[in-house]
């Protein structure tokens, strides 16, 4: 009989007794010992404990960064909103005008412009941001490593592609910067050394006092229109950020528009320092491109996922299987299973699951869609890509 969860039974106390007792043998107690010790418990509490809760174990191991994410809101607070300064273009409207809407005045000369980016494998994207900005920048500064952040040994990509980049060789400062394959360091940690690096290079170039120095990765890519009108006017802020249009794989994937990590800076010698953090509250909308993991080859999504700072997304070795990626990158998901890394309820559920397809391929870079046959994985509709 069975009462209040418990077994109560005389037979089973009395069996219990006789086994447990003064007079059961070694053999018998050794056998009955787990039976005798668990007489009181309810099955179903039994069940509970040896398969649900190694169960739940298993599941906060395989989505426990998915929980922290979804829960973040809870414990997180949105960080203060940017002062966002409307962007105002158009191909057939004077600089003086455009300069003039945004409050600003006009130059009797353009600023000399100055591009500073890391280098670690994006060929192909480096070539689409230098031919957009080649005609507005002074001097294009190039930082590359022999070593990832995470201390790979890293080929000097840069260096072996040097020869597709000649259209800007006269005004390219390229340096090389060992790295120091510390074991077991945080990430960030070489990464800032290797921009601290960069800063140094970009004195090294010859910039001067109020000449533009465009800070951003080498994904993140400024319009032309954009550098041109902050060349060109006056009083424009010393610090701004640049608000660009967030891309996954390629331009068929629109994630939403707020990449801001670009910035644009009066220099200033001794004060001005190479950083991608916030720097400012002043916002530049609609100012380029953000096109994040855009690779043509499954072995460089492999090879970015592997080295840069957020290494510790790759949680189990199956994320790297390439049929694994091919597939994530057709259905827009995410290549390391997470959620939305959002300040509300409301943003995160309505940014879970894949992106949907955008089939606009307007207003994107002009050297990609002058060149469609060689970029053609990069447009709307293309999703497969090369081995590697």
């Amino acid at each position: 009989m069975q009462e209040g969860g418990y077994y109560n039974s005389k037979k089973t106390d009395d069996i219990c007794q006789d086994v447990c007792g003064p007079q059961a043998s070694r053999a018998a107690l050794s056998m009955s010992r787990l039976r005798c010790i668990l007489r009181g418990f309810d099955h179903k509490a039994l069940l509970l404990l040896f398969v649900g809760l190694p169960l739940f174990i298993f599941g906060i191991y395989l989505h426990g960064q998915k929980i922290t994410y979804f829960l973040r809101p809870l414990w997180e607070s949105p960080p203060k909103p940017f002062n966002i300064i409307p962007h105002y273009y158009h191909e057939n409207v004077s600089m003086e005008n455009l300069c003039k809407l945004h409050g600003w005045g006009i130059r009797d000369t353009p600023r000399r412009v100055f591009d500073a980016v890391l280098f670690s494998n994006e060929v192909d994207i480096l070539e689409i941001r230098w031919n957009e900005l080649h005609p507005f920048v002074s001097e294009f500064v190039l930082l590359e490593s022999n070593s990832t952040f995470t201390g790979q040994v890293k080929p000097l990509f840069f260096a072996q592609n040097r020869e597709k980049f000649k259209f800007v060789e006269s005004r390219l400062t390229y340096g090389v910067v060992g790295g120091r394959f510390v074991k077991g360091e945080n990430p960030f940690v070489e990464e800032s050394y290797q921009r601290v690096a960069l800063d140094q290079l970009i004195r090294i170039a010859g910039i001067n006092e109020d000449d533009l120095l465009i800070m951003s990765d080498v994904d993140e890519i400024p319009s032309g229109h954009t550098i041109d009108l902050l060349r060109w006017c006056d009083d424009i802020p010393y610090k701004l950020h640049l608000e660009l249009r967030n891309y996954l794989y390629s331009f068929q994937f629109y994630l939403d528009n707020r990449s801001w990590r670009a910035s644009v800076h009066r220099y200033k010698p001794g004060k001005t320092r190479y950083a991608h953090f916030r720097q400012t509250d002043d916002l530049l909308a609609d100012s380029g491109w953000h096109c994040s993991f855009c690779f043509r080859h499954i072995s460089e999504f492999v090879f970015k996922m592997k080295a840069y700072s957020h290494v510790d997304r790759v949680r189990f070795s199956y994320y790297l299987k390439p049929s694994r990626i091919q597939d994530v990158i057709c259905r827009g998901a995410d290549l390391f299973d997470m959620l939305p890394e959002e300040y509300t309820f409301q943003e995160i559920i309505a940014k879970m699951g894949p992106i949907p397809s955008s089939y606009s391929a307007v207003h994107l870079p002009g050297h990609l869609l002058q060149n469609v046959d060689k970029y053609m994985y990069l447009l709307p509709g293309n999703c497969l890509r090369e081995s590697g």
